[in-house]
């Protein structure tokens, strides 16, 4: 049997790490290509120690485009927003399938670009191409695409949570408050998300003019099938992993249609988990930690017609490495739940 060669660029982050401890045991994979600009010629277990024995030959690379050309089928691209654009092109155009989890290629907006990411885009063409990486919205375009451009973590969260309302069009404004664990931030410390400062602090951030507004905003719209307006407040908790968003808008629906929009918007899907009652009776993230899952759930207030819709998910996971995984999967005409399959243990 012939493996699909994957390369992994930018492998020493924690979406990277999450990335190569899910492909080794990806049956139909071999990882062939690991790459880090800080740690060139060290092995795999050297920055991520719970990788020790499963990775002992392979060693960081720094990244060239010619070697993952000759070396790889398909490549996941875990590099900050901006720092990947132009390999991810050339990578593109030689026919290899690029799984990108950075913004590079998620807006199909090139002019949002310079106000929510702070440059212009080279290739504005090339966003049109891309598929952007939500399998619950995009499955059957992912399955035809060779790039693909996995949906931020706390804009998965929104979007879940408020897909079903949109299929209703009863959406047009919402109110996002996300909770998120610390690793949200990146492997490397900055002052806020270190340990001493993170702890026992909940703590708004970037309260005005979040980036995953402008994603949840353009692929609810396109659900709506009119202009829709979402306002995210990300808090920053004590926990290390894990997104809890809780969407608010007002309207009038009733409990029994709410159940109905979200049981028929993911009755198939294999990662989307309703909760209804049960200890506890909303979704929380402690719940889906280490796993591909998303817990969903709902509350009506009837007096002052507020619905409030909830999404539980690992911002590693679900957020990032397994998202892009379970893209992987169908892109390459795999079982969706390759690789993605263990449930979350009960206590962590």
């Amino acid at each position: 049997m012939n493996l699909v060669r994957v390369g992994v660029v930018g492998a020493s982050g924690y979406t990277g790490g999450e990335l190569l401890r899910l492909l080794v045991r990806h049956e139909e994979v071999e990882v062939t290509m690991v790459t880090s600009k800080e740690n060139v010629g060290k092995p795999v277990w050297y920055v991520h120690p719970n990788l020790r024995r499963f990775f002992d030959t392979l060693v960081f690379k720094e990244f060239s485009v010619d070697y993952a050309l000759k070396n790889c089928d398909a490549v996941f691209m875990a590099l900050p927003h901006g720092v990947g654009t132009h390999q991810t092109k050339a990578l593109y155009e030689a026919g290899i399938l690029v799984i990108d989890l950075s913004a590079d290629y998620r807006l199909k907006d090139p002019t949002k670009y310079p106000e929510w990411y702070g440059f212009e885009h080279p290739y504005p063409d090339l966003l049109q191409k891309a598929v952007y990486g939500l399998p619950e919205l995009h499955r059957e375009q992912i399955r035809s695409s060779k790039l693909i451009a996995c949906a931020g973590c706390n804009a998965t969260a929104t979007i879940i949570s408020l897909a079903p309302l949109a299929r209703k069009k009863i959406l047009q404004r919402a109110l996002v408050d996300v909770k998120v664990g610390s690793s949200e931030g990146g492997l490397k410390p900055k002052m806020g998300s270190n340990h001493a400062e993170r702890e026992n602090a909940i703590r708004p951030y970037e309260a005005s003019g979040h980036r995953h507004e402008i994603e949840a905003e353009q692929e609810l719209s396109s659900i709506e099938g009119s202009g829709v307006t979402i306002s995210v407040i990300p808090h920053a908790v004590s926990s290390l992993r894990g997104v809890l968003a809780s969407s608010h808008i007002w309207c009038e629906i009733d409990e029994i249609e709410l159940s109905k929009a979200f049981h028929e918007a993911y009755k198939a899907e294999p990662f989307v988990r309703i909760v209804r009652g049960g200890a506890p009776p909303y979704p929380d993230p402690k719940y889906v930690l280490t796993s591909n899952f998303v817990d969903v759930g709902f509350a009506v207030d009837k007096r002052t017609k507020r619905v409030t819709t909830f999404a539980a998910l690992d911002n590693l996971m679900k957020g990032a490495a397994g998202q892009a995984v379970q893209c992987f999967n169908i892109a390459m005409g795999f079982k969706e739940t390759l690789a993605l399959d263990s449930p979350p243990p009960r206590a962590v």
